[in-house]
């Protein structure tokens, strides 16, 4: 079993049931949620003109090789009605794989370290939050230092219905 890190993130529809959602599926396609951290609000970073996002990181253990945890994650993302029509747009539910154990993997299909996941504070909030002393595994950094390095982007802790 692996442990993985997921960012999750949703900014159309029911945004706080399409994580909810996606957590139940990631269980029923092989990913075992140990921890999850709380609901994060966030402004749109490129694609300014949109609604917030809902973002959440979890912890899950997994027996799937990295590409067919990759695969289940675009069958979740499917079948929860996500269309990739405007890069970076609006989603009823985006899943990322920030981390697979301490592996990095680079591949046409999937690089982990998540590329961007540095610059982002929506990921390093949460991803500090649950485990706070977790080390990137190309800068040796913990999460807790890469998000106090971090500055700007509106992020903050999700009280419920907005």
């Amino acid at each position: 079993m692996k442990t993985v890190y997921l960012a999750l993130g949703a900014n159309l529809g029911r945004r706080e049931e399409a994580l909810e959602t996606a957590r139940r599926l990631l269980e029923r396609e092989g990913a075992r949620i140990k921890r999850a951290s709380a609901l994060y609000e966030t402004e749109p970073m490129e694609v300014t003109g949109q609604p917030w996002f809902l973002n959440q990181v979890v912890e899950a253990e997994t027996a799937l090789f990295p590409l067919q945890l990759l695969s289940r994650i675009n069958r979740i993302e499917v079948e929860m009605g996500r269309r990739r029509v405007v890069p970076k747009g609006p989603r009823t539910i985006d899943i990322d794989i920030l981390f697979y154990g301490r592996f990095t993997i680079v591949s046409p299909k999937l690089t982990v370290p998540h590329l961007r996941f540095r610059e982002r504070r929506f990921v390093l909030a949460p991803m500090a939050e649950i485990a706070p002393d977790f080390r990137d595994p190309v800068t040796r950094k913990s999460m807790r230092e890469l998000l106090a390095a971090l500055s700007g982007q509106t992020v903050r802790k999700w009280a419920g219905t907005a």
